[in-house]
């Protein structure tokens, strides 16, 4: 059961051709996608989208380049929107230093009211963490009782340590395939039971189509170069990330 555990398919760069790009990741055996609902437009997107197939999941949250906008009837928002079964999660949430688009500070208090609204909801959290681990690793660390995902998984030793030490999953997407990826080490030492494979569409492009539209029925190279790294059969390790989905989003995953 192989599933793309995070693909931005409300993203404006799939406007045109959204319907045939779920199309392909479903044929090329792609069985349940997680689309990501870094706003509220987007988890709009991605309601309607799993309505209409159960194959289909999404997520709710507030990115932090969008920390600065984020209100009291945001948080009212929110809180009833994880209420929904179609959303497995709350996120992208988390902490982004390298941009800036919004004060850190702000970043903080936002990451840590949505933490306090996915633990009131029993859901987990997807986690962008961007030159910011330590603060990262400080708030999942304040929120124990939140299941975290680190997606496409590119920090240092600190924070996957931290993340591994608290019981959370590690996502990795294409970057595994780049040439500059230089973390093979960590995909060997992620538990089996905490492993997770994403495309993070339209971004991140795993080789041969690195420079193009990612799409999520590439999540199978993903798996494959986690596979070869991990020195384990590549459909054996498919199932089992599919399962450890499942595990963490809840049985609508398991929806095939």
């Amino acid at each position: 059961m192989l599933v793309d555990t995070h693909c931005h398919l409300g993203d404006v760069a799939f406007a045109g051709d959204r319907t045939e790009v779920v199309e392909r990741a479903l044929a090329a055996g792609v069985a349940h996608l997680v689309v990501v609902g870094e706003s509220r437009a987007s988890t709009a997107l991605g309601l309607t989208m799993a309505e209409a197939d159960t194959r289909i999941s999404t997520t709710a949250g507030l990115h932090p380049h969008d920390a600065r906008t984020w209100t009291d009837e945001t948080a009212a928002w929110l809180a009833e929107t994880l209420q929904d079964p179609r959303v497995v999660a709350c996120g992208e949430i988390g902490l982004d230093y390298h941009y800036d688009h919004s004060p850190r500070d702000t970043q903080r208090l936002v990451f840590e009211r949505q933490m306090a609204l996915a633990e009131a909801a029993g859901k987990p959290v997807v986690i962008h963490a961007r030159e910011a681990d330590a603060d990262v690793a400080a708030v999942l660390q304040a929120f124990p009782a939140v299941t975290a995902i680190l997606h496409s998984f590119s920090s240092g030793p600190a924070l996957f340590d931290a993340g591994v030490a608290l019981g959370h999953y590690v996502s990795f997407s294409g970057m595994v395939t780049f040439r500059s990826w230089a973390l093979d080490a960590l995909v060997r030492a992620t538990p089996p039971e905490r492993l997770l494979v994403e495309t993070d569409a339209p971004y991140l492009a795993p080789v041969p189509h690195r420079g193009h539209r990612n799409e999520p029925a590439y999540v199978r190279l993903v798996a494959e170069r986690v596979a070869t790294v991990r020195g384990e059969d590549a459909p054996s390790l498919m199932d089992r990330t599919g399962q450890n989905a499942q595990r963490v989003f809840g049985d609508r995953v398991g929806s095939v």
